[in-house]
């Protein structure tokens, strides 16, 4: 039932099906039912996930269903405690104040779920980015006890400690005298390792198993004084109410650089006996899961975190999801579900069955166990100025649902309207014969039966001719109804033109026709033209038309005629002489337009015929005729008519210019051979003995002019030598002597005197810059000393400096190179010479490339040499832009590779990026730059002196066999850079 746009009269599948029939209510709108978003009774308030912070949902919902935490937390005075003005809104200071506010809106809030994006905020936590888990919980717990401690109330100051805080301790016993050495420490959670481990209570097992301290690794004890064999291990002295049990299931995986996740199923019990795991065992120490959190997915960096959490009121277990809370069955921890969702794996092994009171997962990362009470729960109520601000919350939330409801209201009663309309003017909306109808579009009745968008006024304008009236070629575009139904539309929702039976275009009818004449009869004068111009033309009766214009004209003739067809109040754009574009701005289509213009290919810049025979050709008369036929004002020229006059005297000019310039390189090439071909060139570093001048000259000057006089017909001529770039505004010149002999050499070149007298002669020398050494009779080449003209100007070179340092620390993608260091030693192996650099010149450039002090024995012969120093000063051309003296032509060797960097990235990013690279942990890393340590992780590459083109020196630590301490390592550092920063 699709609607035939090319039919007028077809009025069906335009969106009626819509309206037709009965409709539910609820049609009518696009607004969710806002009780759908109240609270039910009886249940517990979600959390929204803002991004990736599901993760910090499980805890929050977690430390709210511990109710002294929670009960605590309440007892903390706020600011806010004596009341709060109504017409301001509540915005908590402190994280307490955060927690409090959160805590109170999950417990009374009639909202199904609750927003905590000022709590995320608060700790400075990227929404986008999934932190590590168990180390936000070590670190928030850090940073409430911190918090709380400054509290008078010593049930709310020392809740922390209470709840979650144990104590065990380190003992060392001497294996010789039986000395016992006991470091006592704190913990809030035991970090159990799951590696080869089935069962929890095995994990406690090796977690408090004896070690043994022998050979390199023995114990220095204080009585024997010296080192011992001895045991250690660790002893739990006291549990607290809460237990927190961490599994390891985030491990380092040294071959990667990267976390992964130990996906190995885990078993524990609902009741856990930690009396057999105390040091002394005098007292009950039986603990009760009372929450489960698990990690979905198979990474270590992606995944869903969720809580199952057990209702220390009812005993019912619940399953936390961000908004979304299930009420577990029959007062059971049901994990299955969770269980099937990790991805397959060949190397997983399978579920293992579990008993009565038992379960087992392979994406459980937390176990909370809480101390078996037996006196009844406790029942916490919210202060009177937390309830307030609960009430406050509760009435905007009222207050949206009223709003919203009386939306879908409105919604309705619109819509039961338009549906009422619709019924019955569908009906009468097709014209019947011989009754008066209107044509209207049909992108407006589309509008008009869509029941999402209101119709606006009709619009017609875009179905008209340049007459004003219907254009034929619009008709598909639009449906033909009766009078009744257009002058409700009309007089409904107003627009025009109204385009009743008289409002088809005659004109453009008739217009239609004749080119549809024109189309045919073209086929007709191709099949024509094609076999005139088989014709040999004698005599002065042809005509000339380019090639170009030949082999398209049938193109361009239709193209002429559609546009004619598609829009007959603009003229042709390929009109000869009324070429226009229709849409002025598109400057692409109208080039192009132009540039198809029917035998303009042979018109040349004057508005005559070109002078190349090749572009044209000659054709009879009668061919000529037919294709004018299409293309009246298209030039014409006759075969006996002259070529361009002024193009003649422009070619003959043309050659006598290039025939010019080869002899003006050829003179030039002749009297500076040497400065062509860059042989016999002074050298600053060595000052030639014959002579006591030398002149400069910018080395663009010199680049330019070789471009001329290898390509004279194609390059234009140097006339000028142009110093002035070499120059400061005041005149001075902007480089010193030292400078001119190392990393500014690539600026200049340097003239004999006897080259400098025929510069003068063949170009313009706008300034003469000169280098004099004068030295005293029989003294050596050391006291000589060395003027310039003009002389240097101190302020402008102090600014050139500043601004090539700036750029040096202002510098993105650019390139350093890392080099790996074995035995303190760098692994050379040096690439061969490109073939257009003399191997000296390559051996100079390894010799810039290696750090200071570095001495490598292919490279001990004296630099001494006149044959060696010519050859160094001719590498010190290939210098960093910036004034740093290092070839641009690096040659990576081996054990060395490329990193693109910025200069505003730190440190710790780049050594990310040498981690990938070299597969080198971070904290095995010791780099060097120049002799320097690099240490401060935080600080910047610019301000580090890392600059474009830097070897940095890489040693590797040796590996660390202990995969634990490993990943702590990286643990202190994804924390450090998350919440501990945030919440500082």
């Amino acid at each position: 039932r699709r609607n035939c746009r090319g039919n007028p009269n077809c009025l069906v599948g335009i969106g009626e099906h819509v309206w037709l029939g009965e409709i539910d209510e609820n049609s009518f709108h696009n607004i969710d039912d806002p009780n759908c978003e109240r609270r039910k009774k009886n249940a517990f308030v979600g959390l929204t996930n803002l991004g990736a912070t599901c993760y910090v949902n499980t805890f929050l919902q977690m430390w709210f269903l511990n109710l002294e935490l929670r009960q605590a937390l309440y007892l903390c005075p706020s600011a806010c405690g004596d009341g709060l003005p109504k017409d301001t809104d509540y915005e908590p200071q402190t994280i307490c104040e955060h927690l409090q506010y959160l805590f109170a809106l999950l417990q009374n809030s009639k909202r199904r779920y609750i927003d905590p994006s000022g709590f995320v905020k608060a700790l400075g936590l990227d929404t986008g980015q999934q932190q590590d888990a168990q180390e936000f919980s070590k670190l928030f717990m850090s940073l409430l006890e911190d918090t709380l401690s400054k509290q008078k109330n010593p049930d709310v100051r020392n809740i922390v400690q209470k709840q979650f805080c144990g104590e065990y301790a380190y003992v060392t016993v001497c294996n010789q005298c039986g000395r016992e050495s006991k470091l006592v420490s704190k913990f809030y959670e035991l970090e159990l390792n799951i590696q080869g481990h089935k069962q929890l209570t095995d994990c406690i097992t090796e977690f408090l198993k004896e070690e043994k301290l022998e050979g390199d690794n023995r114990y220095f004890c204080e009585t024997c004084q010296s080192k011992q064999n001895a045991t250690r291990k660790i002893r739990l002295l006291s549990l607290p109410c809460t237990l927190n049990l961490q599994l390891m299931r985030f491990v380092f995986d040294r071959q990667t650089g990267h976390k992964k996740k130990l996906n190995t199923y885990i078993g524990f019990s609902e009741l856990l006996d930690m009396e057999p795991f105390m040091e002394q065992k005098n007292g009950v120490h039986v603990y009760e899961l009372s929450a489960v959190l698990i990690h979905r997915g198979v990474s270590a960096y992606s995944g869903h975190y969720i809580a199952h959490v057990k209702d220390p009121q009812t005993g019912e277990w619940y399953k936390f999801n961000d908004e979304d809370i299930e009420k577990m069955e029959g007062k059971k921890l049901q994990l299955g579900i969770e269980e099937d969702l990790a991805e397959p794996s060949k190397s997983q092994s399978r579920k293992p069955k579990c008993g009565k009171g038992t379960h087992c997962s392979r994406n459980a990362y937390m176990l909370v166990y809480r101390l078996q009470a037996r006196e009844k729960s406790l029942t916490v109520e919210v202060p009177a100025f937390l309830q307030e601000l609960v009430e406050r919350d509760n009435c905007k939330f009222e207050e949206w649902c009223n709003e919203m409801a009386e939306m879908r209201k409105q919604s309705v009663a619109r819509g039961k309207i338009k549906h009422e309309e619709v019924k019955e003017l569908y009906q009468r909306l097709p014209a019947e014969a011989g009754s008066p109808y209107d044509f209207i579009s049909l992108e407006w009745l589309q509008k008009w039966l869509d029941e999402s968008t209101p119709p606006k006024p009709i619009d017609n304008t875009a179905c008209l001719c340049s007459h004003g009236k219907l254009h034929p070629d619009k008709i598909s575009l639009m449906k033909r109804i009766s009078e009744y139904v257009a002058d409700f539309f009309y007089r409904r929702y107003g627009g025009g033109p109204r385009l009743n039976v008289k409002a088809l275009c005659k004109d453009c009818v008739v217009e239609r026709c004749r080119i549809l004449r024109l189309k045919n009869q073209l086929n007709e004068d191709y099949k024509t033209v094609t076999n005139l111009l088989k014709m040999t033309v004698k005599g002065n009766d042809g005509f000339w038309v380019g090639k170009a214009s030949l082999r398209s004209w049938r193109q361009l003739a239709l193209e002429q005629l559609n546009e004619q067809d598609e829009d007959a109040e603009h003229s042709n754009g390929k009109m000869n002489g009324n070429a226009q574009n229709k849409d002025e701005s598109n400057e692409e289509k109208r080039e192009e337009e132009e540039e198809l213009n029917f035998n303009e290919d042979i018109v040349c810049p004057h508005g005559d015929l070109c002078i190349s025979e090749n572009e044209r050709r000659v054709v009879s008369k009668e061919a000529w005729e037919k294709l004018k036929q299409y293309f009246p004002k298209a030039p014409e020229f006759p075969n006996n008519k002259e070529c361009c006059s002024q193009c003649k005297i422009l070619e003959r000019e043309g050659e006598e210019n290039e025939a010019l310039h080869k002899m003006m390189a050829s003179e030039q090439k002749t009297s500076l051979q040497n400065l062509f071909h860059d042989k016999c060139r002074p050298c600053l570093g060595s000052w030639p003995q014959e002579t006591d001048e030398l002149y400069i000259v910018s080395q663009f000057f010199v680049e330019e002019w070789r471009k001329f006089v290898r390509r004279p017909t194609r390059c234009s001529p140097v006339s000028s030598v142009a110093n002035s770039v070499l120059l400061c505004p005041h005149g001075g010149l902007m480089f010193t002597f030292a400078s001119m002999t190392k990393e500014d050499s690539k600026h200049i070149a340097l003239i004999w005197p006897s080259e400098w007298e025929r510069i003068q002669k063949l170009f313009v020398v706008d300034h003469v810059i000169k280098i004099t050494r004068t030295q005293a009779a029989g003294a050596g080449p050391e006291s000589a000393h060395y003027t310039s003209e003009p002389q240097l100007c101190p302020e402008c070179r102090e600014g050139l400096l500043c601004q090539q340092q700036r750029d040096l620390r202002e510098y993105t993608q650019a390139t350093i190179y890392i080099h790996k260091v074995v035995d303190n030693k760098k692994v050379m192996k040096d690439a061969a010479p490109e073939l257009n650099v003399s191997s000296s010149e390559a051996e100079e450039e390894r010799e810039e490339n290696k750090p200071e002090g570095e001495q490598d024995p292919d490279f001990n012969q004296a630099n001494g040499g006149t044959k060696r120093q010519k050859l160094s000063h001719q590498s010190y051309i290939t210098y960093q832009k910036q004034g740093i003296r290092r070839s641009t032509r690096h040659r990576k060797v081996r054990g060395e590779k490329a990193l693109l960097v910025s200069a505003n990235q730190t440190l710790k990013e780049l050594k990310i990026q040498i981690m990938h690279a070299f597969s080198v942990a971070p904290f095995d890393q010791n780099l060097s730059l120049d002799g320097k340590i690099l240490s401060d992780d935080t600080a910047t590459l610019g301000s580090l002196g890392v600059i474009p083109e830097s070897v940095i020196l890489l040693k590797a630590d040796e590996p660390i066999a202990d995969y634990a301490a490993m990943d702590d390592v990286m643990q202190g550092e994804r924390g450090g850079e998350g919440l501990a920063l945030g919440c500082q």
